[in-house]
């Protein structure tokens, strides 16, 4: 089974992840944690009962690592990318790939130039229903799209979920490079423009309605348009108690809603539960299933161009949001 190693435990998924890892590669913990932070990768690694190697550099070059996975702060995918995309074995970094074009723009060049299999921490597009309703939406079952609509939100503000020192970095811009728009509207994001293809511009308004973080906006909402000529809607936030969520897709002869599970219907045409199709692997299983060679390469370049597209789009919001002006996704 492969041996992964984590390049920093700083995302607030990274427990998880190694948990994952020890379920799924015959019950062995991480091969090995490195962390910027010295106090808290140590405390990970004696958590998960593997080593911390506090220089990156062996990690990097240790030839027993088949795998890697990336759970640093927001901005700082870049730099750990740069030491680890050369090396050319399959890693996964964390969502967004980055928080501006220019990041983005040299990650992906880097995994092309070094032939690197390279998967993120998305999960929306390859459960069994949201693959339904692309499978759906292909063979044209709604009619010509209109609409697509996705929330993703919770409670974290009101929570207080970042006053966890090991986590306060997600109220620091510089750190995160935005507040609960870019934390959870980037899953939104990535499922809708996997959905509905490429985007041209987008409007946004972000807001603080908690006062629970001050510095980064903990509410957002993203229009947008498709280069299909549908419309997109994405809102995130850290300030949502209850309510609906989930997806939404508009089309001229039938609609997809979530009501406790997605159902597809329209005018003369009773509702009815969508059935799912086969799951995909996603975030661990995915890297794991990368190393095993199962996933086709085609699958693999669609997710990296949704990643990468959901950074331009992200980044023109947060410009969109500053401007109140609609911003080209460039």
């Amino acid at each position: 089974m492969p041996k992964i190693a984590v390049v920093s435990v700083a995302h607030i998924h990274s427990r998880d992840f190694c948990k994952t890892i020890g379920k799924l590669v015959s019950g062995k913990a991480p091969h090995v944690i490195w962390d910027e932070n010295p106090e808290r990768g140590a405390k990970y690694a004696a958590e998960f009962n593997c080593p911390f190697e506090p220089d990156l550099d062996k990690v990097v070059a240790d030839p027993d690592v088949d795998a890697f996975v990336v759970c640093a702060e927001n901005t700082r995918h870049l730099p750990l990318l740069r030491k680890v995309l050369p090396v050319g074995k399959p890693t996964m970094c964390e969502k967004p790939m980055a928080t501006n074009a220019t990041d983005a723009d040299e990650i992906v060049s880097l995994a092309k130039r070094h032939k690197t299999p390279l998967t993120f921490g998305y999960f929306q597009p390859f459960n069994g229903a949201n693959r339904a309703v692309k499978r759906l939406l292909a063979a044209g079952d709604l009619g010509q799209v209109t609409h697509l609509i996705f929330r993703n939100a919770h409670h974290a503000a009101y929570g207080r979920w970042f006053d966890n020192p090991d986590l306060a970095w997600f109220t620091q811009p510089e750190l995160s490079g935005g507040g609960a728009l870019l934390d959870m509207g980037t899953h939104a994001v990535h499922l809708l423009r996997h959905l509905g293809g490429p985007v041209t511009e987008v409007w946004c308004m972000t807001g603080n309605f908690s006062g629970a973080y001050p510095t980064v906006d903990d509410y957002g909402v993203i229009m947008m348009k498709f280069a299909s000529g549908a419309i997109g809607r994405a809102e995130a936030g850290w300030v949502f108690t209850g309510g609906h969520s989930g997806l939404e897709v508009i089309g001229s002869k039938q609609s997809i809603w979530n009501a406790d599970g997605l159902k597809m219907g329209g005018p003369g045409i009773p509702a009815a539960p969508v059935a799912s199709d086969e799951a995909r692997p996603d975030r661990i299983p995915r890297l794991i299933a990368v190393v095993k060679g199962e996933l086709p390469v085609a699958e693999l370049e669609e997710d990296v161009a949704a990643a990468y597209d959901a950074v331009k789009i992200m980044a023109a919001a947060y410009e969109s949001s500053k401007t109140g002006r609609w911003t080209p996704c460039r």
